[in-house]
């Protein structure tokens, strides 16, 4: 099974969803954990919200920092997405095993004031990372790095994001 690290800034929003969708739809081939370079604490009550409007699953789910990820013992990762531009643009720790990289960047929907515009925002980053998933498991061709970097780079051009 595939490990897939989603990240974002706060690890309260984009990067909950995406963890949920991967663990929703990864069909045994792979699962996800997120993390943020500056975890917020808690996931955004939207995102949750989100995920149960959904019919997903919203406990276990908490704001962590990415050097879990980094520390002895931690998962070995065989992918790292980025789902913000400025996640993307950090310095990251060294992760074990040289996982393969993605950038999926997306609005942040958590900073939008307006509380329905803000839930609809939500449900529109929702939808926009569940196409990408589904997308990324319908191109999958193995259970290695090597076949999800070619499905990673297959969904780019359709959905405009870079490595």
């Amino acid at each position: 099974m595939l490990t897939i690290l989603v990240l974002c800034t706060g690890n309260s929003a984009r990067s909950i969803l995406a963890e949920a969708l991967i663990n929703a739809r990864g069909d045994g081939r792979m699962r996800a954990v997120s993390a943020g370079s500056a975890p917020t604490g808690t996931p955004n009550p939207l995102a949750l919200q989100t995920l149960a409007a959904h019919g997903l699953p919203t406990s276990g789910y908490r704001s962590k920092s990415w050097d879990e990820f980094a520390a002895p013992g931690a998962p070995e990762l065989d992918a790292v997405i980025t789902v913000c531009d400025s996640a993307a643009a950090e310095a990251c720790p060294v992760w074990p095993g040289a996982p393969v990289r993605a950038h999926w960047g997306l609005p942040d929907p958590a900073a939008i004031a307006d509380p329905e515009a803000a839930r609809q925002a939500f449900n529109d980053t929702f939808l926009e990372l569940e196409a990408r998933i589904v997308a990324l498991l319908d191109v999958l061709g193995g259970d290695d790095r090597a076949a999800l970097q070619s499905a990673l780079d297959q969904i780019k051009p359709r959905f405009g994001s870079s490595t």
